[in-house]
């Protein structure tokens, strides 16, 4: 029975030592050469077979992007191919966005048990999924800001289906994020998450609650005005910004007082 509860336990990297969980995580003391977060003590430990199995898929999709682009035989094309990179640079971007967003819960948490291995295998298909598509938006949306011609045509209809496909894959990716948050958020006490940690677990699941909605939202606009719902998602940046600006105060706040209460 012991062993079957223990089994059945989401799988948490181990520390040498218990923390007092009670004070603020920027008190912990980091590893050399280990950049942590400030208000959030890291609870894996080495890296896993499910984070390094992630890593790979998305420096594959990321060549992917690459090895779409065939060798140039002329200066022409080697122009033509310049002006991908700004597509290019868009794309990589919101790849290193997703990585970004799935190695700070990876490492913040630790966790590997069943469901979350379930939920990373669904985005690393939705990443691989949409690498073309995603490439194709970012270049039609260049060439239409240039004034250049869409390769084969772009009618309303086809428009119209392309930004569906792209809000709904976009939408759908950062809903497994919070699905990932909310799933360690109900774990907060086997986790040990202290007031702030809890804090940011909520933050977290209210900004990727946000980017899932400019997808819905974008999805949405896509029906009636698909030239709009590219352009739409411009808005990440400042939505983003102000509700990081909001959260942010919170936290240092609630962080400061925790440690003066410890003082």
């Amino acid at each position: 029975m012991m062993e079957n509860a223990k089994s059945s336990a989401p799988a948490v990297a181990s520390s040498p030592s218990e923390p007092d969980h009670s004070a603020p995580s920027h008190q912990n003391p980091h590893r050399p050469g280990i950049l942590q977060e400030k208000y959030f003590r890291w609870r894996a430990g080495e890296i896993t077979r499910l984070e390094a199995f992630c890593d790979v898929v998305f420096g594959f999709a990321i060549t992917l992007l690459v090895v779409s682009l065939e060798v140039p035989h002329s200066y022409a094309e080697l122009m033509a191919d310049l002006r991908g990179f700004l597509p290019f640079a868009a794309c990589f971007a919101q790849l290193i966005m997703i990585w970004r967003a799935h190695y700070r819960f990876s490492r913040r948490f630790g966790l590997e048990d069943d469901y979350t291995v379930f939920l990373n295998t669904i985005l690393l298909f939705l990443v691989l999924f949409y690498v073309y598509p995603l490439k194709f938006v970012f270049t039609t949306l260049f060439l239409e800001a240039t004034g250049g011609d869409v390769p084969g045509g772009l009618g309303w209809h086809e428009g119209s289906v392309l930004m569906r496909f792209y809000g709904a894959a976009f939408s759908s990716v950062f809903l497994l994020f919070v699905f990932m948050y909310a799933h360690a958020y109900k774990l907060r006490a086997q986790l040990s998450l202290n007031p702030v940690e809890i804090l940011e677990t909520r933050f977290a699941i209210q900004e990727n609650i946000l980017l899932t909605l400019i997808g819905l939202t974008s999805f949405g606009i896509a029906f009636k005005s698909p030239q709009w719902a590219g352009w739409f998602f411009l808005l990440i940046g400042p939505l983003l910004g102000i509700h990081g600006s909001i959260y942010g105060k919170r936290v240092r706040s609630l962080a400061d007082k925790l440690a003066a209460a410890h003082s």
